[in-house]
């Protein structure tokens, strides 16, 4: 069975708008708005606001493929992707006018972007959704995910996660993120409301419509509950809360105790996962009554996948009918969908007596930065180009900080805080920067990440 059409079936469910207080049914949105129906290509820059919801599931039911992207991302990204892959419809609320397109209104409170001219190239019948692996550098490399890759995925989530016919949802975390797309897809299927919410956990409005709406989940990151722990969350009950999620990386020890505490407290379990969008959202749970003896485990692996660990190179390879059909660098990857069950991580991994796994390392050089994924190599060529060809050395620090290293004794930090802020969205406070004289080299010539990293002390580092 379909993706949509599992959706279709949860006769409860309905979607909210917290800024307005207006909701819809699943009933309102089939077929809500005017769209041909062939096997094209939707760009939809969603912002996970009931709009952007409504887009993406008349697209999901309809033959298209489709592609979440971010609302956020720069223009020029953009531009490059829709150059790139030549996509028939855009959904874009933040602009007026696309070269090449025309806009219509395809509901009442919908526009749209068409192409005038159909794109020549053809799309593989298994491939519904297209992923970016970054999130917000506009890369053109795709992740191809197939609706069986979703509802395999989804199904097993559904396996130990405790949603019920009456739960509360917000969608905190963005769709376009496979962590936000699993939790929407999930809770589309068995839940009751969704609160559709740009709204992230750490604003005041965020926990307003908390309050009104009683939600009873609630999502994130690890750098999201640490943030929550400072603002004093797990020292007081919250009645309507039910159970919690995180993903995107290890809690810290003291934090684990914490949760650990609070979750025993009240009966609120804590879910810790492990996963990546080549496998379509989860791989791995944490069952909440082992957080406290084993909080630095991924745990173990989802229903229907199994875990290896790579003799040679100590990598972790991963099983399951949810794995991806193969990556999009261009239109033409469009054509072919490479049905496989087997994924290489990239991340370095180990196993306990007890069957527990646990990463320890990256292969590939990508962080995590609160949560989002981020291409190290891509960071590089964005301020190459930006700032006039200077050397640029980029490593993630545990996963909090960008670290970004550099040759030119007159480029000023806030130069670079500016092409990373407008280009990407990244704070200054997550960016740690250094100048020095020469680059660490290896051997063979190559740039020595390793005594980069040992460069990067924080007590040196320039913000």
């Amino acid at each position: 069975m379909k993706l949509y059409d599992l959706i279709q079936q949860n006769k409860k469910l309905r979607f909210v708008d917290p800024d307005t207080g207006n909701s819809s049914n699943v009933k309102d949105f089939h077929k809500s708005i005017t769209i041909e129906d062939f096997h094209g290509l939707a760009f939809v820059y969603s912002n996970n606001k009931i709009n952007s919801i409504e887009v993406f599931l008349n697209f999901l039911q309809s033959h298209f493929t489709i592609s979440l992207l971010s609302n956020q991302l720069h223009i020029q990204f953009k531009q490059n992707l829709e150059e790139i892959y030549q996509p028939y419809y855009i959904y874009d609320p933040s602009r007026t006018e696309i070269e090449g397109y025309e806009r219509y209104l395809a509901s009442s409170s919908i526009g749209l972007f068409k192409r005038r001219n159909k794109p020549t190239y053809t799309i593989h019948k298994d491939i519904k959704l297209l992923l970016s692996t970054s999130g917000t550098t506009g890369t053109p490399k795709f992740v191809k995910l197939s609706d069986e890759n979703l509802v395999k995925n989804a199904m097993s989530i559904l396996e130990y996660m405790p949603i019920k016919d009456e739960d509360i949802v917000p969608l905190n975390v963005p769709i376009i993120f496979v962590y936000g797309l699993s939790i929407f897809t999930t809770n589309c299927m068995k839940g009751k409301t969704i609160i559709c919410t740009d709204k992230d956990i750490l604003q005041k409005g965020f926990w307003e419509d908390f309050k009104s709406y009683k939600f009873s989940t609630i999502s994130g990151v690890p750098y999201v509950y640490e943030m929550l722990h400072r603002i004093g969350f797990f020292k007081k009950e919250h009645k309507s809360l039910r159970y919690m999620t995180q993903t995107g990386g290890i809690l810290n020890e003291a934090l684990i105790q914490v949760i650990d505490a609070y979750s025993k407290k009240y009966n609120i379990p804590f879910y810790a996962q492990y996963g990546q969008t080549e496998a379509a959202g989860r791989m791995a749970f944490l069952h909440p009554d082992n957080l406290l003896k084993k909080g630095s485990s991924i745990g173990m692996p989802i229903k229907g996948g199994h875990f290896e660990i790579e003799k040679e190179t100590n990598e972790l390879i991963y099983y399951g009918e949810n794995v991806f059909g193969g990556y999009a660098r261009e239109s033409e990857d469009l054509n072919a969908y490479k049905k496989t069950n087997k994924l290489y991580t990239g991340d370095i991994a180990k196993k306990d007596a007890s069957g527990y796994y646990y990463i320890i390392g990256r292969i590939k050089r990508i962080m995590k930065l609160f949560g989002t994924r981020i291409n190290l190599d891509e960071v590089e060529l964005i301020l190459k180009n930006n700032l006039g060809g200077e050397t640029f050395i980029c490593t993630g620090m545990d996963d909090k900080y960008l670290s970004v290293i550099h040759l030119n004794k007159n480029l000023t930090n806030d130069s670079i805080n500016k092409v990373l802020r407008d280009t990407l969205n990244l704070h200054a406070s997550s960016l740690k920067i250094k100048c020095i004289e020469n680059v660490p080299l290896t051997p063979n010539g190559k740039i020595n990440y390793q005594q980069i990293k040992e460069l990067s002390d924080l007590s040196e580092l320039k913000v």
